[in-house]
């Protein structure tokens, strides 16, 4: 009897790598996805890195998945729903995207970030002029945890003329 040897890791290794990449394509079908966010959950499904990685390759070659595609879609949506360019930066470092133009978005979005930080305040709070110190300070770490920085809120109140009253 002839015996034939096959190696045993070939065919696993091929339904293996079927099936990262049926678990990417559907996750990309549903969203854009940074190459970080597919290996976090891919991970999260008992894949290895060192095999997830040859196929995310390949996505990213076939225009599958795109990092920059990806960072343009995330910061419309979050510029969108009223978010500073501290927090995007910050959210888009933890998605494994160090380099994006929040700028150029925030401008093509809404006339730059003055303009939203001015929506989202007067969305928010209306256009009352005269504040107490811990009401000023309670809407001025609102748009800090939205994002903005401080000089952009200290400018943003001058330019409202929005003064400090005592409470009484």
């Amino acid at each position: 009897m002839i015996q034939t040897r096959t190696t045993p890791n070939s065919s696993t290794a091929t339904e293996r790598r079927s099936q990262i990449e049926a678990v990417c394509l559907r996750l990309l079908a549903r969203r854009e996805h940074s190459r970080r966010e597919l290996l976090d959950k891919l991970a999260l499904r008992g894949f290895q890195r060192d095999e997830v990685e040859p196929v995310i390759e390949v996505l990213a070659e076939q225009n599958w998945q795109n990092d920059d595609r990806y960072a343009e879609c995330y910061v419309r949506q979050r510029i969108q729903n009223g978010y500073g360019p501290i927090r995007i930066r910050y959210e888009l470092q933890q998605r494994g995207i160090d380099d994006a133009d929040l700028d150029a978005q925030a401008e093509e979005q809404g006339g730059g970030w003055r303009n939203l930080l001015l929506d989202v305040y007067i969305g928010k709070y209306g256009e009352e002029k005269s504040l107490t110190q811990a009401e000023w300070l309670k809407r001025s770490r609102f748009l800090q945890q939205r994002g903005f920085s401080g000089e952009m809120i200290k400018r943003l109140f001058a330019e409202l003329k929005i003064k400090l009253c005592r409470s009484g």
